[in-house]
């Protein structure tokens, strides 16, 4: 199953498909019809938050990367391998999960997340990391892809105004799983810049699927306008 998952998504472009709680856009349906209107415009996978949107995307008829956020601490992205059996149950292909080196609230290590996760199911991990030495924790604990998802997020490396390219970079430079650039890529040239600094795949949701948030843009720079002159 990896091989066939990973040449697909191989040079290509996930669409994160995610709406905050409380947001009108927040219900399955919609995320469902959002995914598959993203790869309607060549998506190379979908990345779904929660198991109910999982379960209403998994027809989309590309690799569906799923996660569950739950939970107050510090690692909330599908936290426990409870959550990531419930996520590879839901359908997902790939379970994403905090791939840091923080602690898990289940007491398990990332290593025995992983190995007890695919002991279960057919479904390639991707971690979610936020800084080089995550990237090489999470390769060596059996992760099947890396993001660098958390960059800008764990206190570990500054937020960068757009993608962490150096961070991207340095994890193609020292590891040999495949990388996914993730996190604050707003334009198709953050995407390009991404791509050219080794990344496998490249996903990108805001810019594309947060509705909310493109609209705060356009009106901040008309405010902006408005206060120059």
């Amino acid at each position: 199953m990896s091989g066939g998952l990973l040449g697909t998504l191989r040079g290509g472009l996930i669409v994160s498909c995610q709406a905050y709680p409380g947001e009108p856009m927040r219900d399955p349906r919609t995320m469902a019809q959002i995914a598959r209107a993203a790869v309607v415009g060549g998506a190379a996978g979908v990345r779904l938050q929660g198991l109910d949107d999982i379960r209403a995307a998994r027809d989309v008829g590309v690799p569906v990367v799923g996660l569950w956020k739950d939970g107050d601490d510090d690692v909330f992205i599908t936290p426990t391998l409870a959550h990531a059996r419930a996520v590879a149950e839901a359908g997902a292909h790939i379970v994403a999960i905090d791939g840091t080196r923080r602690a898990r609230p289940d007491g398990r290590t990332l290593a025995e997340t992983i190995a007890e996760l695919k002991a279960a199911h057919d479904v390639l991990v991707m971690a979610d990391c936020g800084s080089l030495d995550d990237a090489i924790a999470a390769e060596a604990a059996g992760a099947d892809i890396l993001g660098t998802t958390l960059s800008g997020y764990t206190g570990e490396r500054p937020k960068t105004k757009g993608p962490d390219i150096d961070l991207i970079a340095a994890v193609v430079d020292a590891c040999t799983r495949p990388v996914v650039a993730e996190g604050r890529i707003h334009t198709p040239v953050d995407a390009h810049r991404a791509k050219g600094a080794g990344a496998f795949a490249v996903c990108v949701g805001t810019a594309i699927t947060h509705p909310s948030t493109l609209t705060s843009w356009f009106v901040q720079a008309l405010d902006a306008h408005e206060r120059e002159n």
